[in-house]
């Protein structure tokens, strides 16, 4: 389990069908706000597959990381839930 505080990167991953992590935040780093628990994968639910447990993670990014230049308020952040198969230490 990744403590909360962990720089993490978001995975460029492009799998088909049903995911859960924003092709926009693919590729990105924030840090781990907080650890929210484990729960059934909900990629292998969406096609009545065994779904074994994953843990969710609230992630923050910052606009700047997000949009770089274009970001009108770089500072501002954005928080996403994201399971940790899609996390990978920065």
């Amino acid at each position: 389990m990744t403590p909360a505080g962990t720089k993490v990167r978001v995975k460029s991953m492009t799998p088909p069908g049903h995911v859960r992590a924003p092709s926009y935040l693919r590729g990105k780093t924030g840090k781990v706000e907080r650890v929210l628990g484990s729960f059934r994968n909900p990629e292998q639910l969406a096609y009545g597959l065994p779904a074994p447990e994953k843990t969710l993670y609230r992630v923050r990014f910052t606009m700047a990381e997000l949009w770089g230049d274009a970001a009108e308020h770089p500072a501002d952040t954005v928080d996403a839930e994201i399971y940790d198969h899609w996390l990978e230490e920065a």
